[in-house]
């Protein structure tokens, strides 16, 4: 987590780099923790490995992060996949956090953004049963954003069409959803607004909305 994490944020401080794609293999993203390490820890030894500030670095993130997912997706790796702005996946995925069955529960935000994403009753269903959600319940459910055959193209198709936008509305649009998972409904129409006369403010809004009525294809600068 700490080689993944530090290679995300030198990325994120390239201003080259518009969009980033997290993926794991055909076969899993990423299966979740070492339960062999953890059988034999104690608690304090759990507490004091805990690697919470990692989680938040990657929220802390100004580029948007798209996760390629394909095969398993547990525990800590649907929590990574989680953290990440949205999820594209194959048809062989399979979402799950299995943590119960071996006596913990979910450390990293799987109990709080599963809930959020798909709702109390599946959220429930899915740590409790400890079942595997496939792509396309993920899909239903609002989990993941497209399932697709070429996961790994159509991550960086999507990864593409929001790098072409301008950097500063993605950022701030990012933000704001994010934000509408924590706040209520008018605190968040409240900070929209904010951000839209922020957004104004920038060289990108002057550049896009020339470009617009010049009919030509904006060159954005992240200003």
């Amino acid at each position: 987590m700490e080689q993944l994490v530090s290679a995300l944020e030198e990325a994120d401080h390239d201003d080259e780099i518009r969009c980033l794609v997290l993926a794991g293999s055909e076969r899993a993203f990423a299966a979740g923790a070492d339960i062999g390490s953890m059988a034999t820890a104690s608690a304090i030894e759990m507490y004091e490995r805990r690697r919470g500030d990692l989680w938040d670095r990657i929220r802390a993130l100004r580029t948007p992060l798209v996760a390629a997912v394909s095969g398993y997706c547990l525990g800590g790796g649907n929590e990574l996949a989680m953290a990440c702005d949205l999820i594209v996946c194959s048809p062989s995925a399979q979402f799950g956090q299995p943590e119960t069955g071996v006596g913990i529960i979910p450390g990293a935000g799987g109990t709080q953004r599963l809930t959020r994403a798909v709702g109390k009753s599946l959220a429930m269903d899915v740590i409790l049963s400890g079942r595997f959600l496939s792509a396309e319940e993920a899909l239903a459910a609002g989990l993941v954003a497209r399932v697709a055959e070429d996961w790994l193209g159509e991550a960086k198709a999507v990864a593409a069409a929001i790098a072409s936008k301008a950097p500063v509305a993605t950022r701030l649009a990012s933000e704001l959803v994010d934000h509408a998972w924590e706040t209520t409904l008018a605190a968040g129409l409240a900070d929209e607004r904010k951000a839209l006369y922020l957004a104004f403010a920038s060289a990108d809004a002057k550049e896009g909305l020339t470009a617009f009525v010049e009919k030509r294809k904006p060159e954005f600068k992240g200003r």
